[in-house]
């Protein structure tokens, strides 16, 4: 027997997660699929190596375009919630200058017609932010305090972030184990858990879709459903009128790829786009080693940010401050002062002064330059190749935060490598088929009933962190599911049809 919904959704995270609680909410029969565990705050503890293991994917690696190039580490969630469930619960919205790239890159309009803005997105945004509570963090720290002074010194300015914890943070640090109060908004506590209790939305967690189901109808193809294994292995199948496939910009190319859309199209504009313009919001942590101690562990990781040099012609980079990866991956990822690995009896004395440590996160505006493809075995893979500007802002952005260390008293400033957590664009939302893979609806332009709802459609890199705008697309995009303005949707009830 087959079971048919009248949506899967295909991911838990930010996209996902939001897309099925708020179909499932509306009355929508929806099954939700997501290829990681299923765990509770009841099953999250302080504990990095565990939860490394547990919930979040083994780190990838985007592929160098020389040999003598580092590849950069991209990291992600892989649990019930995805990435949400692990990240820092910042929420920042868009500037009006990532709204104009995205109309550059894609021809994307709004309902109106016109290059597609905040008015478009503002709805939905402000959806989100009440529903997750967003709140200003104006409980910093000492790790933060300490660092102030640095910005003031070069003529810049720290601000609260907006973020979505509410009032039961106790800034214990453990956002990225996940947060053992509930009080860090996922989408799995936000959107999921009340979906299921109350809205009959129907969770199957360790599944892992395999394709997306896809058959002639209406003179064009359309999807039907999907194939995958169950939580024992077995391959099984559901149908649906609609799938939204929301498995990240990392892994929605490669489940498209897999499922034919490519060939099925004929290799199409739209289609050879598939796993093109990948960005990666490229960031580096700098720590700086104070004679004082900073505990930046013990804090709410991210309270707040400098945006002074957001926009392009500014430097094209966002300051986050303070922060410190927990000790396993601050002793993996240190560099010294010339950018070289630490090891050795010097890594050693500076991981005894864990404490001492307070450090910036700097993000840097990409141009989309990654690409996703799947090899000859199947696997997943990725490349990066930074163009002269992307590296220039690179380079500004460790030297401005270097300054601000240094002025605030730092004895030592130790970088990290280039990193990911931010990765967008490789399925670009577009209004114009030859550069871009969905509509303006996150509608394939080849595949009728085939959404996609996650970071993947958002035309350019943002200059902020993503977390907000994606939850804001993927309520937008719920929200034209339901109108069901093409009639896709049938009445609602879960049916059982011979398989």
């Amino acid at each position: 027997m087959t079971e048919r919904f009248d949506a899967i959704v295909v991911g838990s995270g930010a996209g996902g997660g939001v897309v099925a609680g708020e179909l499932a909410e509306r009355g929508r029969s929806v099954l939700l699929l997501e290829a990681g565990p299923h765990h509770s705050a009841a099953d999250h503890m302080r504990w990095e190596a565990r939860a490394n293991h547990e919930i979040w994917f083994p780190v990838a690696f985007a592929e160098p375009p020389a040999p003598d190039q580092p590849p950069v580490p991209l990291f992600r969630g892989r649990c019930v919630g995805g990435t949400t469930t692990v990240n820092t619960k910042v929420a920042v919205r868009p500037d009006a200058e990532d709204y104009s790239k995205w109309y550059a890159a894609a021809g994307l309009l709004g309902r109106d017609g016109e290059p597609f803005a905040e008015d478009d997105l503002l709805p939905y945004l402000e959806r989100v932010e009440q529903r997750l509570g967003v709140r200003p963090r104006t409980d910093w720290q000492r790790c933060v305090t300490a660092v102030e002074p640095g910005f003031e010194a070069i003529g810049a300015k720290l601000a609260p972030v907006m973020s979505y914890t509410d009032p039961n943070c106790m800034r214990c640090g453990s956002c990225m184990q996940g947060c053992p109060t509930n009080a860090g908004k996922s989408t799995l506590n936000t959107y999921i858990q009340p979906a299921v209790v109350f809205g009959g939305l129907e969770l199957r967690a360790g599944c892992e879709v395999r394709r997306v189901l896809i058959e002639d109808g209406a003179g064009r193809p359309q999807a039907t459903g999907v194939e995958y294994l169950g939580p024992g292995g077995d391959l099984q199948q559901a149908l649906a009128d609609v799938v939204v496939v929301a498995t990240g910009a990392l892994a929605t190319p490669g489940v498209l790829l897999r499922s034919g859309v490519r060939e099925i199209a004929g290799g199409s504009p739209s289609s050879r786009l598939l796993g093109r313009n990948l960005g990666f919001h490229a960031a580096r942590l700098i720590a700086g080693l104070f004679d004082e101690r900073m505990d930046a562990h013990m804090v709410y990781p991210i309270s707040s940010h400098c945006k002074q040099w957001q926009r392009d012609a500014d430097g094209g980079f966002l300051v986050e401050a303070a922060t410190v990866q927990d000790p396993i991956g601050f002793a993996t990822g240190l560099c010294d002062e010339q950018g070289l690995p630490m090891w050795g009896q010097a890594l050693v004395e500076v991981t005894r002064r864990y404490r001492h440590i307070s450090s910036l996160l700097t993000m840097v505006n990409d141009e989309n330059t990654g690409v996703v493809w799947v090899d000859e075995d199947g696997r997943d893979r990725y490349s990066y190749g930074w163009n002269e500007r992307e590296q220039q802002r690179l380079d500004a952005s460790l030297d401005t935060a270097r300054r601000i260390l240094e002025a605030a008293g730092a004895k030592r400033v130790l970088p990290t490598g280039v990193v990911s957590t931010h990765v967008q664009g490789s399925c670009r939302m577009g209004s114009d088929p030859e550069r871009s893979v969905v509509d303006a609806n996150g509608e394939s332009h080849d595949v009728m009933r085939l959404f996609v709802g996650d970071s993947s459609v958002i035309p350019r890199t943002l200059s902020v962190n993503p977390s907000l705008t994606i939850m804001a697309l993927a309520s937008r995009l719920a929200a034209h599911i339901d109108a069901d303005e093409r009639g896709y949707l049938g009445t609602g009830a879960r049916m059982l049809t011979p398989a």
